[in-house]
């Protein structure tokens, strides 16, 4: 079975859309597809068969209050605006296909972190809500979101505890990956993150356990770039990745800069779209 694995990155799975954008030209639909946090924010379109859509939402609303702001924690206790981003927007402004979705015959895997075990956990895309509460969970970084909870249990982003993954999908039967990467080929994390400290003070008193998977974040994304690179080497995975010298950080806001990028992601598919096709 052909699966498609997406990384996460808050702004940069703009350049993954591009990818999957120019998959729709080309007719090739994966029958499993697995990410975390916006890259499978940004993954539903693509089942949905919504070619643009999620290009058309982060250049529209980038710089929309609603979407991203200080002013959302009086409302959202999040620095985006949860329910605009993910219920006003997919039902009312750039409306989510849910019948095609639901329809496509496409197992779709939310991964997310479960805040009580550390751990991570894989939903089922197909059971997402009018209110996309997996999508908010899949998303939902310490410090910006609230814990997500889904039938009691919070949940944070998934990209904590696997931020590609490529062996949930190998478990799952995959035997031909396409994995998508929103950072340069040799990056790597530094062991130590302030970001990922800061999180793991925030959380550290209610979720203990979730705050030591914070804190081993930089080890298990590094240990998981080596294991996808020794993927690509063996012919079992075919790796997309953006080219160094044109990346954006994760929260650009430059509009510009955020369509150069997706057109990048498009053009880079289109590059490898024998490749891609030869998977099937």
């Amino acid at each position: 079975m052909q699966g498609l694995v997406l990384e996460g990155g808050s702004m940069r799975p703009i350049f993954s859309c591009g990818i999957m954008d120019a998959m729709l030209d080309n007719d090739v639909h994966f029958p499993y597809v697995i990410g975390v946090s916006a890259g499978i924010t940004d993954g539903v379109s693509y089942v949905s068969r919504q070619k643009g859509r999620n290009y058309d939402i982060v250049t529209t609303y980038r710089n929309d209050r609603r979407y991203f702001g200080l002013l959302n924690f009086a409302s959202d206790k999040s620095i985006f605006g949860l329910k605009f981003l993910f219920e006003d927007v997919p039902q009312k402004l750039v409306p989510f296909d849910f019948e095609t979705y639901r329809n496509s015959g496409t197992k779709v895997v939310v991964g997310v972190t479960n805040a009580l075990t550390g751990q991570a956990e894989y939903l089922d895309g197909m059971k997402l809500d009018d209110k996309s509460t997996m999508l908010k969970a899949t998303c939902a970084q310490p410090l910006f979101f609230p814990a997500i909870e889904i039938n009691g249990v919070p949940y944070y982003d998934g990209g904590i505890s696997d931020s590609v993954p490529a062996q949930k999908a190998i478990d799952d039967g995959c035997d031909k990956l396409l994995v998508i990467l929103t950072r340069p080929l040799g990056y790597r994390k530094k062991e130590f993150d302030k970001k990922m400290e800061a999180g793991a003070k925030y959380v550290g008193g209610k979720y203990p356990k979730l705050a030591e998977t914070l804190k081993n974040r930089s080890a298990m994304y590094n240990a998981q770039m080596d294991f996808i690179l020794e993927l690509e080497k063996q012919g079992k995975a075919l790796v997309l990745r953006p080219d160094a010298d044109k990346m954006i950080g994760s929260m650009e806001s430059d509009t510009d800069k955020l369509a150069a990028f997706y057109r990048h992601g498009y053009d880079v598919g289109m590059a490898h779209m024998k490749e891609i096709k030869e998977m099937f």
